[in-house]
Parts: structure tokens; sequence; C-alpha cells
């Protein structure tokens, strides 16, 4: 499982003309899911993103939580997270769940980050999207299950 989480001070996404979700200050995390991944492999990176301590304090160091500064959550699903680009130019996706998986494993990661998170938006599972954000930082960390113990 991949997320990306960009620190953001506003977010919006639309999908078919209608806005699905929009937050201030937080993150903006784009979810891959892949063929290997569980319950329990979302659990492990969404203690790990709820964790991180990525937002400025009174000093400018990076010590705040999304809870200590009262942030909200844009959670994107996107299977291109799993890209494969090693042979030839155009990617494949063999690495990325079975749409059905990743879409429960998506649901399951909102269902659990609204519950320690009072605002959540999301995307719509596997429409086209027109994600807008301004990138406060820029600051994008870049989680990958595999790199967790």
């Amino acid at each position: 499982m991949r997320f990306v989480v960009q620190v953001v001070s506003e977010a919006s996404v639309v999908s078919d003309g209608e806005l699905t979700g929009k937050i201030g200050k937080g993150y903006v995390v784009l979810i891959g899911v892949g063929k290997e991944d569980t319950k329990e492999t979302a659990d492990k990176l969404i203690k790990k993103l709820m964790g991180l301590r990525i937002f400025k304090d009174e000093n400018g160091k990076t010590n705040l939580s999304i809870a200590d500064v009262n942030g909200g959550m844009l959670l994107i699903s996107q299977f291109t997270l799993y890209a494969d680009i090693r042979h030839g130019n155009r990617p494949s996706f063999i690495n990325a769940g079975d749409p059905q998986t990743a879409e429960m494993l998506y649901d399951y990661i909102v269902e659990e980050i609204r519950k320690r998170c009072p605002d959540v938006g999301t995307g719509v599972f596997g429409a086209h999207m027109d994600v807008s954000l301004v990138n406060d930082g820029p600051f994008t960390i870049i989680m990958d299950s595999a790199d967790l113990k």
C-alpha cells in the first residue's frame, strides 16, 4: 500500500462536475492499494499517518501532528501509484490491487480515518477526478507499507 501525503493549506476534489470533498489546512492523501494489501497493511499506514509530525510549531520546527493543528484530510484513491515503468514506456499496473479489493480497502481507510479526524473529504473510487490543492511548503511524503516494520 502506498500513501502520498501532501501538506496543504486547502484542497478540493470534483468528480462529474460535483464537489465531493473539500478541506482547509491538512493533508491530501493519495492512496494506492497493492495486490498483497490487507486491512492489517492499512492499519499500519493509518497509524503512521496519524502520528506524522510534519506541521510547524511556534519555532518553525516540524513537530505537530494533524490532530495538533485540527487539520483535515482529503483522501483520494489512485491506483496509478503502482505504475511499473521498468520495461518500455507504457506503464504496467500488474502490482495494483484488483478493483473490488482496492475499493473495499479504500473504504476501510476512509472509515478508520474518520474515527480519528473530524474533517475528512473523499474522492470517488475509480472515477475521473479533478483535484485542486495549495501545497504548503511544498511538503510531500511518500509512505510505502513495504518500508514499515
